[in-house]
């Protein structure tokens, strides 16, 4: 039974990847129904968070699920919102075991999901891949319990870790196959974000190309004093798909409110922008995964105040030397022993490149 319970709950994560970026502010979850060792239900958070995982398994099974074993990764929703709560739509279908990755730390829910399928003498087990389930739902969770989103930091560098040239040439370091890997970590996350200073030498689209994908990313641009111009890529899109800006107080918004962009201003930290209070404005709007794009200067501001959660190198074979720009801004390092310590979740080729991805120790 074991070997089987971890196959159901590894397929129930793999169907909860399928939300990442899409179902925000909810989590991303997924639900598979067994019986009899036959799946007789699956699903998953829809685009926009609705239909549930749990909804969509029971839909799909029927009265099939009578009896069956729910395996779902984060503990059914207990309260009552735009649907039901799916803990008493499995009590409904007559369920007999409940296999639950992890419990929600949402106070709508917090073990009362739990609670009512016991009540209704169903079986119910917690914490089967809770580790897994719980690194697919950290922005999620980190949502709920700090305020906060998860932060993605993205790195295209050379060798010897230079994102351009001496006269700011960049394009391209990376070979199409990267390119197109980063398009793809685009479409899982909720919010595409980049700095103004990339902004002004880039005039970057950041939208998802190429993919067949019709869903597409808010696109945040961290712009203190609303430098970057509303006649921009960004802004001549930004009715069409979101862009938010983070900007300080005294600034003259009327361009961009006019293209259609949203405004959220922040309080300014020794002159320059509260990175902290803008993503928690973000994690305010429903925003639970970002994927920061750079540059170097915004990255070693998240990175300096202790925002970054995981951490996305993709490192083509060429080198530029002392006189390129470095891809990351200084990080006001006293010694060594204040360095930042990240451990490596993964790394492999991509095309001609190498993408590593990297966990920062505290996340």
């Amino acid at each position: 039974m074991i070997d089987q319970d971890l196959a159901h709950m590894r397929h129930a994560l793999q169907l909860a990847a399928r939300g990442l970026g899409r179902v925000w502010p909810n989590p991303a979850v997924g639900c598979v129904l067994v019986k009899h060792g036959r799946v007789v239900g699956r699903g998953w958070t829809q685009p926009g968070g609705r239909p549930h995982a749990e909804r969509r398994a029971l839909d799909q099974a029927g009265e099939a699920a009578r009896g069956a074993t729910a395996y779902v990764t984060l503990e059914p929703c207990a309260h009552h919102g735009q649907t039901p709560p799916c803990a008493e739509g499995l009590v409904a279908a007559g369920v007999s075991r409940v296999v639950s990755a992890l419990e929600d730390p949402d106070d709508r829910v917090a073990g009362q999901g739990h609670a009512i399928l016991r009540a209704a003498s169903i079986k119910v087990e917690v914490g089967l891949l809770a580790k897994e389930a719980r690194a697919l739902n950290h922005g999620f969770l980190k949502r709920i319990t700090l305020g906060l989103p998860m932060v993605t930091l993205k790195l295209a560098t050379t060798l010897d870790g230079r994102i351009a040239t001496a006269t700011g040439e960049s394009r391209w370091i990376t070979g199409p196959e990267s390119r197109r890997a980063v398009h793809m970590q685009r479409m899982t996350h909720d919010a595409v974000m980049v700095g103004s200073g990339t902004a002004l030498a880039d005039d970057p689209d950041l939208r998802v190309r190429d993919l067949g994908a019709a869903h597409q990313p808010v696109r945040v641009l961290v712009d203190s004093g609303l430098r970057h111009a509303p006649n921009s890529r960004l802004g001549a899109t930004a009715r069409v798909h979101p862009v938010w800006i983070l900007h300080g107080a005294c600034v003259d918004s009327v361009g961009w409110r006019a293209a259609g962009a949203r405004l959220l201003e922040c309080p300014m930290d020794a002159g320059a922008l509260d990175l902290r209070a803008g993503l928690s404005q973000l994690a305010e709007q429903g925003i639970t995964r970002v994927f920061c794009e750079g540059g170097a200067g915004l990255a070693a501001a998240l990175i300096r105040a202790g925002l970054v959660d995981d951490l996305l190198i993709f490192s083509a074979g060429a080198l530029i030397g002392d006189e390129g720009q470095a891809a990351l801004g200084p990080l006001a390092l006293g010694v060594l022993a204040d360095a930042p310590r990240l451990s490596l979740v993964s790394q492999s080729p991509v095309g001609g490149d190498v993408m590593s991805h990297w966990r920062f120790a505290k996340a």
